[in-house]
């Protein structure tokens, strides 16, 4: 078969020949693949860089997709913990981590969004007591996970969001997704703190997708606003686009009821992954989440890697099978 092969953690994929892998447990079957999003955890794994890599190579990337059984039915699948990833033409599939779609589901449209949909979902589901009226800060809103943790936070009846990130144009987009306020995350660290802490000091869950000195600036500033300090914050660490350590103040832990913890692998359970996928489809097939996507064929998985997407736009790699 033809797939994506990372033979080097130094360079992207490229499309070549490749063993077709078999299913080795009663519960795999070997699929075609209909579409797969190109996520960041997708680069981080290509790279070596994530923290579950194993460094071995050669392998395929990709963490899920949309795939075709062979009695025709498509299915959303999240792939096995192997080196054999989706961007091929076939993949080996565990149909206990697969779920049928419904009839007219777009496979671009999952495949490009249930990964960024599924880490603010997942956190609000799995990781702190989230109750409709609360509300959120959404720390790196201007990607395509932040995006969605928007309108997920939204959907689930948050009574206020506010989005901060970066990029003007995106941060201004937001307000169409259903955020009820956007901050700036330009500027001198001490001016952006302020602006955090006078913004968002009074929400109850913020979801982090930044981490690094973003992290460490915006803590103390929305805890010390609090206008009761010993109401509940839970800070939930998803990404860390901007550092991967961030020096937590001592002040933020012992100040104010101040909740510190992840969500991602490890932290939730893979069955409590695969427990959330039906409602998630649900919600997207019905279209209540949007997310734009771009679909790319597989045989130009090289020159497009380190193209970056425009607006809002996450890459969808289709094999030419």
């Amino acid at each position: 078969m033809y797939a994506a092969v990372v033979r080097s953690f130094d360079s992207a994929p490229k499309y070549e020949m490749f063993e077709i892998p078999h299913p080795t447990g009663n519960t795999e079957v070997l699929l075609d693949v209909v579409a797969a999003g190109l996520h960041p955890r997708v680069r981080s794994q290509a790279d070596g860089s994530h923290y579950t890599s194993d460094g071995e190579l050669p392998l395929i990337p990709g963490i899920d997709g949309v795939g075709r059984l062979q009695d025709g039915q498509l299915v959303y699948f999240v792939a096995p913990d192997t080196s054999f990833g989706t961007f091929a033409e076939k993949a080996v599939v565990d149909l206990r981590r697969s779920i049928s779609l419904p009839e007219g589901a777009d496979a671009i449209q999952i495949a490009a969004a249930m990964n960024p949909a599924m880490s603010s979902w997942v956190a609000l589901r799995r990781r702190v007591d989230f109750q409709p009226g609360q509300k959120i800060l959404v720390l790196g809103a201007t990607g395509n996970s932040g995006q969605m943790a928007v309108q997920i936070a939204k959907l689930f009846g948050a009574s206020q969001v506010i989005g901060a990130g970066r990029d003007q144009e995106r941060l201004n987009s937001l307000l169409a997704l259903g955020a009820d306020e956007v901050v700036s995350l330009v500027g001198e660290s001490k001016e952006v703190a302020k602006r955090l802490g006078e913004a968002a000091s009074e929400v109850d869950i913020v979801i982090d997708y930044l981490w690094g000195q973003p992290a460490e600036h915006a803590m103390v500033p929305l805890l010390m606003q609090r206008s009761d300090r010993s109401r509940k914050l839970s800070w939930v660490q998803i990404g860390s686009v901007a550092g991967q350590t961030a020096a937590v103040p001592s002040a933020a832990l012992r100040s104010a009821n101040f909740h510190l913890l992840g969500s991602g692998q490890g932290a939730v359970s893979t069955a409590g992954y695969l427990a959330e996928l039906p409602s998630l489809i649900e919600a997207l097939s019905a279209g209540k989440l949007k997310l734009s996507a771009v679909a790319v064929p597989l045989t130009k998985v090289e020159e497009t890697w380190n193209t970056l997407a425009s607006l809002g736009d996450r890459i969808v790699f289709v094999p030419t099978n």
